[in-house]
């Protein structure tokens, strides 16, 4: 018999998806709308990023020259290291992901529940790093000074080596004693400049030190920071410092343009946060494999979808290491 035809096609045919377009669940296809939607705005954060990178490439920070700390090993440079590791910490995270979603396929309960384990391990262990990142960059080691246009001088010895502030400022007396958060009257006023060391004291230890000089933020045809003489070091501590920076915030960059500092924050901020939901998620996915939720159900559909989130999230770290730290 000949077959009805609209306007749309085979009469029935219009649609022939069903409940289960591309033979996928209505949860897998939810998660991928998620997945699609999450990463529209992740492209946005990075392109945000390139574009003002871009626009200060003369004065942004060199990342090898910013994220050289390893744990327990201070002192020591070792650039884009622990970066490293992190990396490769989660991307073994969602290569053991892979394995229990396959564990899940055939049913395996116990091989699904340690290859969850190890994924959480992971995860656990990326947001740690991450956390311990952030208090070593928001800390700093070096400390800097800001000049009145907003431009980051940084000290450098005869051999071209980074020196901190705390090496070489000489304390001076003064009648005002240190406030602290419980007692300090200026206590909230001043915690826009409250720095171990005040200006005054970094210009006397820096002239007492005849073999400092100073580097400013900008970057010659080479990619290397500009470094001053000495007496053009003199002039610009003297004349056009304006205070001391120590470490970053949303304000201030000991490592340079303000803005890397912002980037930093907001786009490993924003992932940290999705791995971190990821490992709650994970856990909470653990504890029902090991009472037997899935097993009772005959299905592990559950950790496949909650494996395509984290397989998203290390996919867009790959990124986020890629342009922000490696280019």
């Amino acid at each position: 018999m000949e077959a009805t035809v609209s306007k749309t096609g085979t009469e029935g045919k219009t649609w022939g998806g069903g409940n289960r377009p591309l033979d996928a669940s209505y949860g897998k296809m939810m998660m991928w709308f998620f997945i699609v939607s999450d990463a529209l705005t992740f492209s946005g954060f990075i392109a945000a990023y390139g574009f003002s990178r871009f626009k200060f490439i003369d004065a942004w920070p060199i990342a090898d020259e910013v994220f050289t700390h390893v744990p327990f090993l201070h002192g020591v440079p070792a650039p884009m290291y622990y970066v490293a590791f992190m990396t490769l910490v989660l991307i073994f995270s969602s290569v053991t992901m892979v394995l229990a979603v396959d564990a899940g396929h055939k049913m395996q309960q116990s091989k699904v529940a340690w290859y969850m384990f190890f994924t959480i391990i992971g995860g656990g262990i990326f947001v740690g790093s991450q956390a311990w990142e952030w208090a070593t960059f928001i800390k700093g080691d070096y400390g800097a000074i800001e000049t009145k246009g907003g431009r980051i001088l940084q000290f450098l010895n005869t051999e071209g080596e980074r020196v901190a502030i705390a090496d070489f400022a000489q304390h001076i007396p003064t009648e005002r004693v240190t406030q602290e958060s419980k007692n300090g009257v200026w206590y909230q006023t001043e915690a826009e400049t409250r720095t171990t060391y005040n200006l005054a004291e970094v210009q006397k230890g820096f002239l007492a030190q005849e073999d400092l000089v100073m580097r400013t933020q900008y970057l010659d045809d080479h990619g290397h920071q500009i470094i001053l003489s000495r007496e053009a070091s003199v002039d610009k501590i003297l004349n056009d410092g304006k205070m001391v920076v120590e470490g970053a915030n949303l304000r201030h960059n000991e490592y340079g343009h303000p803005l890397f500092a912002d980037f930093f924050f907001f786009i490993t901020g924003f992932h940290g946060f999705h791995v971190f939901s990821g490992v709650m998620i994970n856990i909470i996915i653990f504890f029902n494999v090991i009472i037997g939720t899935y097993e009772r159900r005959k299905s592990y559909e559950m950790v496949e979808k909650v494996g395509l989130y984290w397989h998203f999230v290390d996919l867009v770290w790959v990124f986020v290491f890629t342009f922000f730290y490696l280019v």
